[in-house]
């Protein structure tokens, strides 16, 4: 694989086990592919910035809930952190570097701060991949609450979790504990990957649609459905050899696919280029 110096590191980041990926590395990695000059120690030492001025704020009685709190004063009340509401949709939102310069972002990316400005304060959380809603929680038995970072750190409830849902597919929804599941490092990094995906497709910018869903593929390589849309976006890219390949591929796995007719017809049309 012939990957530029920023896809090398993410890469070489991503082999190890998922419990030793530094997620904030890897997220910079994934910077570094738009802002070729980042420097990625010059934001792993905001982090720890920010960890030792949150250290010595920290209250001497260490509850999680009083933790919490002190983070929030922190990182909203002192530093001014966000969540980009006016622009949801600009890509920095989803760059850490941007997000750690310009003080705002999305769910995942401000949990992302969060976890490891936390992290670095021996104050464990784990990322929540709520449908719509990326949550933190503190990683601690018997502790049932939830952090949204997108809003300032308010702390909410499984309840709350169930009416969020509720208004987000505006219907009744039944809390499901999948909905509540903890994510993996790779699942946080696909989920980032994801929001650039769209992002970039959204804008027309193809070849930057691609490198995300390559960089989804490094985490998973049998995800069949971003197997399908490389092979597409290669197709809209005109490099058709490989559309061929990934789109062949795709099938074989699922020949079955709703799409399968359509995909089949666009092999047939590759053939008769080629």
């Amino acid at each position: 694989m012939n990957f530029s110096s920023a896809r090398q590191y993410f890469y070489q980041e991503i082999q190890q086990s998922d419990e030793q990926i530094d997620l904030a590395k890897a997220a910079l990695y994934i910077a570094l592919e738009e802002y070729p000059k980042l420097d990625p120690e010059e934001y792993l030492n905001a982090l720890e910035t920010m960890a030792w001025e949150l250290q010595e704020r920290l209250p001497s009685s260490r509850y999680p809930l009083r933790i919490v709190q002190s983070i929030n004063q922190y990182l909203y009340d002192d530093l001014k952190f966000s969540g980009n509401k006016i622009d949801y949709y600009d890509p920095r939102n989803s760059f850490l570097n941007d997000v750690i310069d310009r003080r705002v972002g999305i769910p995942i990316t401000l949990a992302l701060v969060y976890l490891e400005v936390a992290r670095r304060i021996d104050f464990p959380m784990v990322g929540i991949g709520m449908p719509g809603h990326f949550l933190i929680r503190p990683d601690i038995p018997d502790i049932e609450i939830f952090v949204d970072a997108f809003n300032g750190g308010e702390i909410i409830f499984a309840q709350d979790c169930e009416e969020r849902l509720s208004q987000l597919y505006q219907q009744p929804v039944t809390l499901q504990p999948e909905f509540l599941a903890v994510v993996s490092n790779r699942q946080f990094l696909a989920r980032m990957l994801t929001n650039l995906k769209f992002i970039y497709l959204k804008q027309q910018k193809l070849e930057k649609t691609l490198g995300a869903v390559e960089r989804i593929l490094l985490l998973f390589p049998g995800l069949t459905l971003e197997l399908r849309d490389r092979g597409l976006i290669y197709y809209q890219l005109g490099y058709y050899p490989q559309a061929v390949d990934d789109l062949q591929n795709y099938l074989t796995k699922i020949p079955d696919a709703e799409d399968a007719s359509v995909i089949r017809r666009l092999l047939t049309e590759l053939g008769k280029d080629n």
